[in-house]
């Protein structure tokens, strides 16, 4: 009888301990490493421990977002607020790095049921799942955490919607929050690097805009930090290590570290991982050609052709999985009606600019090209308007008819608002007519630019058009998408 070929590492219990136990040091020092948790914190890092604290009304929270943007920073800061500021006892505080090889192997139910032995509904265990969707059957486990009533309170992330997204929607509904982790906005750079301006924050993002016109700060100054947030990207790693670095050598670390971390390892690990796809060498190809028309309207035909005779089956389902993956994301054109939208061509950006540069390997090309400089410029501020609508849910839009068109309109249901970014005859064309096919949009116009002054439409003038400093828009838009996420974890509080 042939014999069965012996594993040639079969793991022990012991190192089973000794990997939880190099996950979880604050079981010993009831400390959480500086390294892993820095003490300038994200706004989601401030709120999200009070938010599982008080779990009412009894939710898990799952934090989504691109590689890099500090997604298990934020749990280790989360952590740290349990220990210091809930006084939660350490051993009640459990962290899984479920990529990892050895609990990749292993039932999450037994693991979990394992580590949470003297929990109780009085005295639960937080349980801190890092890259979550990495264990087999974690949507069903979940589930039965919760169903079952387990005494766990769970924290956990994934930089993939895919896995998500691909799960019956009623295992989610009501038993767990998803909160969007996007890339660092422009005012949480400044404030990484020690530069906050405080912004009136208003209701909606048209109120906000509203109140602006009372901001003070130095024009100068922030166009050279928001050109360096451009070339780095909103990563908080990169941010803070460049200070001294050059715009060139920063747009060259950025690519490097990117192009490994965020980008081959969304297409080679993640979305893989997710979907099984066959041939990850043409899903970066698609991300190429993508990167390549970055701030475009999509022409799945041309792409398709270009790539070798891509089907369009093929090309939808890649596009999604990159849209799920967090590097890209699509604005369908504004029709005004639910039923014609999604006929329509979409308009293409990268979550932010520096992984377009990162997945197209473009060097310091993007310094000399005027051209290529305007579109990442336009794909900053489509990033800024993505993250606040994922907030709010709020849906973003483009609107082109035939010559005339528009870069952004924020459909909000009460203050909605439309953007063209220049500040040219055209762009305000653009804006006439739009404000004549949708009169809701009446004196909710803007052209946004770096040098224009700050001014609202004037009240009673229904076709005029307001303009608004580029700086002072992006720090409205970030500031405003910190006031949702902060309005979004209290209502929970106020459900309860």
């Amino acid at each position: 009888m042939a014999k069965h070929k012996k594993d040639p590492w079969s793991p022990t219990a012991e190192d089973y301990r000794s990997v939880i136990a190099e996950q979880n040091p604050w079981a010993l020092t009831g400390m959480v490493p500086a390294a892993w948790a820095r003490d300038i914190e994200r706004p989601l890092a401030r709120r999200l421990w009070n938010r599982v604290r008080a779990n009412k009304p009894r939710r898990f929270e799952v934090i989504l977002g691109p590689r890099r943007v500090g997604k298990s920073t934020a749990m280790f800061q989360t952590v740290r607020h349990l220990l210091r500021d809930a006084n939660i006892p350490r051993e009640r505080i459990v962290w899984l790095r479920l990529d990892h090889p050895l609990l990749m192997r292993l039932d999450l139910g037994s693991l979990v049921r394992s580590l949470t032995t003297t929990a109780t509904a009085r005295s639960p265990c937080y349980l801190f799942l890092d890259e979550l969707t990495y264990a087999r059957d974690w949507d069903l486990w979940l589930k039965t955490f919760y169903d079952e009533t387990w005494p766990v309170r769970i924290v956990a992330s994934s930089s993939s919607t895919a896995a998500l997204q691909d799960r019956k929607i009623g295992s989610r509904i009501g038993r767990w929050n998803e909160q969007y982790f996007p890339p660092c906005l422009f005012s949480e750079y400044l404030e990484l690097i020690g530069q906050q301006i405080d912004v009136p924050v208003r209701d909606s993002l048209f109120d906000t805009l509203k109140a602006c016109g009372r901001v003070k700060f130095k024009q100068a100054q922030l166009e050279k930090q928001r050109r360096r947030y451009l070339l780095t990207g909103g990563f908080p790693e990169l941010l803070l290590n460049d200070a001294r670095l050059t715009d060139e050598s920063a747009l060259l670390q950025s690519q490097q570290v990117l192009r490994t971390d965020a980008v081959q390892s969304a297409i080679y690990k993640d979305i893989p991982q997710a979907f099984g796809v066959d041939s990850p060498m043409l899903l970066e190809r698609l991300l190429y050609t993508l990167a390549g028309q970055v701030a475009g309207i999509l022409s799945p035909n041309s792409i398709c052709q270009g790539l070798g005779g891509m089907s369009q089956p093929t090309f939808d389902r890649y596009l999604s999985y990159l849209e799920q993956a967090y590097l890209v994301f699509t604005l369908p054109n504004y029709s005004g009606a639910e039923a014609s939208i999604q006929k329509r061509g979409r308009k293409l950006y990268f979550v932010d600019s520096a992984v377009r540069n990162a997945a197209l390997q473009r060097g310091l090309g993007p310094l000399s090209n005027v051209t290529e400089m305007g579109h990442l410029v336009e794909n900053m501020i489509a990033g800024h308007l993505y993250a606040l609508g994922q907030q709010t849910q709020v849906r973003l839009f483009y609107w082109r008819d035939k010559n005339d068109e528009i870069d952004f309109v924020y459909d909000h249901p009460q203050q909605p608002l439309a953007v063209e970014i220049g500040s040219g005859r055209h762009s305000r064309g653009g804006l006439y007519k739009f404000m004549q096919r949708y009169p809701r949009f009446k004196g909710r116009c803007f052209m946004v630019s770096p040098q224009v002054p700050f001014r609202m439409p004037a009240e009673g003038v229904e076709d005029d058009i307001g303009t608004i400093p580029l700086d002072l828009f992006l720090l409205a838009v970030s500031t405003q998408a910190e006031r949702e996420l902060e309005n979004r974890l209290q209502s929970h509080h106020r459900q309860a």
